[in-house]
């Protein structure tokens, strides 16, 4: 909706004009919610590839009366409950937590400043906005003056000056400075609605997992019909087999091909990792953000908010002129007052000094990141700047330096009060302006940063810390909280070039001066020297490099803008629940690519004796219900046992690749059995009965022998597992042959499978020494290189 008058009071709508605009529909309205819906979640569950394939399949057996042969309907069916359950239990727990950290909107209404939801803002809402607010709605500066940052919009990271009369775009934020601004548009009139039908930005997901899985659907997809017909044609058309058997052959061929569990347990894993991570007051915005902070080798903290508290206090107040003392204090309380900033700096400021005089303000420059300053020009008083020494006083800076230097040893923060009688002019500072004071300032290190760094330390994560602060007090204060290799600094000011920072990621720990733009430098650095980088921050001043992140977190206690950007939030805004958040990462990412591993076993045993039966004369040995068996106890009930107990280890090497690898030898052996169990059944006379249930017999062997790999090394609940499988294999054989088209085995049939069962324990022992000494070597001393170096 346009805004057509823009009123002038500044005391905002009455609750009567509220009212009428709710009621002509001139508000808001809800933002669009980054999880799915409920009834999206359902239809994704249940209709998907899988499912309509597994439902033709199914009909095609029912057509020629086959029922106990649609028994893996049921297990479909189930799978899609569970699915369905989990995500929507997932996106609850998001929906819930979002709600606590979305940001809420700043409004003057009646005369009295509220707060309320962003999406009750309705036309014409006087908003107050001030450093590090997002910008909910298109609105217009009507009193103040700030700084805004329009690059999740416009792709521009330069901030701009909004003086009254500007026009502030929805999903841009404040950088520095404050304003109140008047709603001119709502709901999808606004600009970044028109642009992305969200005033969020949203990271597209860059899942390794994701892209594998759909891979590998894509080639299974692309061959199953062609095998599966000619399969069908050959032993209709060829062989003169009977079509009912033929059809349920090749029906339980196709199924042995579709790694359906797969999807399923990929989404259940994850689903329960964002629950777990709930738990541990973490919000997930981004579903395969866990997968990317598991893989996660360097992480960037910013000191405020992640070793220190984010509070500040003032040690030591230092005027060059002990006579000025009083009138010093004065002017900072003035100058504080004056840009009414909210940071630690300035409320540790503001708590120092006295209540602040009386005083005209001129020229106000709030702080902004860039410039690392503030100041304020006043009637009859002279002009007053707060800020970095280096900033402030240019070439100046040296006759101060010994002192900002022997207080930046102690990790004390130096802010200079300096005095000029001209005024601010296009917000540059007057050429004769003179220190006057020195402000000592202390971080808080919080008690938890000692034992969290040493973590990291210990798991092979590289840290930097990047800040905006001296880099020699940056880098004693984290010596204090015990960060290894804290000495290792640099001034980012001394960095000219995109290739200076480049240099610099590489050999430095503690980033000292670091601008936005600089930050977003050193990340995108650490990206192209092949790390996967992650990010915490809670300012404005971190958003830039939170979005380009490969795993962004910011805290909950931080901007609005920090929150939007980034795929996770700290609830508590505590940085000691990282260790367990990442150790929930690796959890899911290892044990679903451990358990995978197990359904590609079946695919790839599957798609080979599929392709080779077209060109032998034989009846494929299988029916749909025999999978139905060997799937529950070699795949289906370990992986969801193993998929979800707790698993620590780093995560090396590419996902798909990882499985692949492990999924070879299991199926390489089932496929050698049951080529090499043809021409020996054949040759002892046996028949397709007596064939179908040593193949049975033989793959469910292969399958436990490899779900014996994957739980090893064997712990209680590993071990409970593995023997129950096998039990059940064995009641199956013994109590349920009718059902899974079983016969009893006879001496011709012992003495058969005896050899062979020795044969797949070597041929399998032998290819996973194999993969393991020939295969994995190269990626193995890739790794030990990579951790020596």
């Amino acid at each position: 909706m346009e805004h057509e008058n823009h009123t002038s009071h500044t005391g905002g709508l009455t609750s009567a004009e509220v009212q009428e605009r709710i009621r002509k529909g001139l508000v808001n309205g809800t933002e669009d919610i980054q999880t799915k819906s409920t009834k999206r979640i359902i239809f994704e569950n249940t209709i998907n590839p899988f499912n309509i394939l597994n439902l033709i399949l199914g009909a095609l057996v029912l057509f020629v009366g086959s029922f106990k042969n649609a028994l893996f309907l049921g297990v479909m069916i189930c799978n899609t409950f569970i699915g369905c359950f989990q995500e929507i239990r997932a996106k609850k727990t998001i929906d819930q937590l979002s709600l606590i950290a979305s940001p809420k909107a700043q409004v003057i209404r009646d005369g009295k400043k509220q707060k309320i939801e962003i999406s009750k803002i309705v036309l014409d809402d006087l908003m107050v906005l001030s450093s590090g607010n997002q910008i909910c709605s298109d609105s217009v500066v009507i009193s103040g003056e700030c700084e805004v940052n329009e690059s999740l919009i416009t792709g521009e990271s330069d901030p701009i000056i909004k003086r009254p009369g500007d026009h502030l775009l929805s999903g841009s934020f404040l950088v520095s400075g404050s304003c109140q601004a008047q709603v001119e548009h709502i709901g999808k009139d606004n600009y970044a609605a028109k642009i992305t039908s969200s005033a969020k930005y949203i990271k597209k997901p860059n899942s390794e997992i994701m892209q594998s899985i759909n891979l590998l659907i894509k080639i299974i997809g692309f061959i199953l019909f062609p095998v599966g017909f000619a399969l069908f044609y050959k032993q209709v058309f060829i062989s003169n087999i009977d079509f009912r058997e033929s059809m349920i052959s090749t029906v339980a061929a196709l199924i042995g091909m579709i790694p359906e569990g797969l999807v399923l347990l990929t989404s259940v894993v994850l689903a329960v990792g964002i629950i777990r991570l709930s738990h541990k007051h973490a919000l997930v915005q981004e579903l395969y953000s866990i997968e990317t902070l598991a893989r996660v080798d360097t992480l960037c903290l910013d000191k405020t908010g992640t070793i220190t508290e984010g509070t500040m206090q003032v040690d030591k107040f230092a005027p060059f002129n002990d006579e000025e003392t009083a009138l010093l204090k004065d002017a900072a309380s003035a100058v504080i007052h004056t840009l009414n900033d909210a940071n630690p700096t300035s409320a540790a400021i503001s708590e120092f000094c006295s209540q602040p005089p009386s005083w005209n303000s001129i020229v106000s420059v709030p702080f902004s990141s860039a410039r690392k300053w503030s100041g304020v020009s006043f009637d009859g008083h002279g002009t007053y700047v707060l800020g970095a020494g280096e900033f402030v006083l240019g070439s100046r800076f040296s006759e101060i330096r010994p002192q900002v230097e022997k207080a930046s040893q102690k990790g004390q923060r130096v802010l200079v009060l300096a005095y000029s009688e001209k005024p601010i002019c296009n917000q540059t500072l007057p050429e004769d302006i003179a220190p006057k004071a020195l402000f000592m300032i202390s971080d808080r290190i919080r008690k938890s940063a000692n034992n969290t760094l040493q973590y990291f330390a210990d798991q092979g994560v590289d840290l930097k810390v990047i800040s905006g602060d001296n880099a020699i007090t940056v880098s004693k204060i984290a010596q204090k909280a015990g960060l290894k290799n804290a000495d290792q600094w640099v001034d980012a000011t001394t960095l000219k070039s995109e290739n200076d920072v480049r240099e610099a990621a590489t050999k430095y720990t503690v980033f000292g001066r670091v601008t936005p733009q600089q930050k977003l430098q050193l990340v995108q650095s650490l990206k192209r020297n092949g790390h996967t980088v992650a990010m915490t921050g809670d300012g404005v001043n971190d958003v830039l490099a939170l979005k380009e992140s490969d795993c962004s977190i910011a805290m909950a206690s931080g901007s609005d803008a920090a929150r939007t950007v980034s795929q996770i939030v700290l609830m508590d805004s505590d940085f000691a629940s990282m260790p367990s958040i990442v150790a929930e990462g690796r959890r899911s990412i290892n044990n679903l690519q451990r358990s995978s591993s197990l359904f590609l076993v079946k695919s790839f045993f599957s798609t080979i004796i599929a392709i080779c039966f077209i060109f032998l004369q034989t009846t494929y040995p299988f029916e749909p219900i025999q999978f139905t068996l060997i799937n529950a106890l070699t795949i289906g009930i370990p992986s969801f046992f193993l998929a979800l107990e707790p698993n620590k280890e780093r995560i090396h090497g590419k996902f798909i690749l990882n499985i692949i690898k492990k999924s070879i030898p299991g199926a390489i052996t089932m496929a050698a059995n049951i080529l090499l169990l043809v021409p020996c059944a054949s040759f002892l006379g046996l028949n397709a009965g007596q064939l179908s249930t040593l193949s049975v017999m033989l793959t469910c062997y292969t399958g436990l022998m490899n779900l014996f790999k994957v739980c090893f090394p064997f712990n209680a609940i590993h071990t409970i597992l593995f023997s129950l499988m096998c039990v059940g294999f064995l009641i199956a054989q013994i109590y349920f042959q009718p059902l899974f088209s079983l016969v009893p085995l006879t001496i011709p049939m012992v003495l058969l499978l005896i050899p062979l069962l020795f044969c797949a324990t070597a041929m399998m022992v032998f290819l996973s020494h194999l993969i393991d000494r020939i295969i994995m070597r190269p990626h193995k001393k890739a790794h030990r290189q990579k951790a020596l170096h």
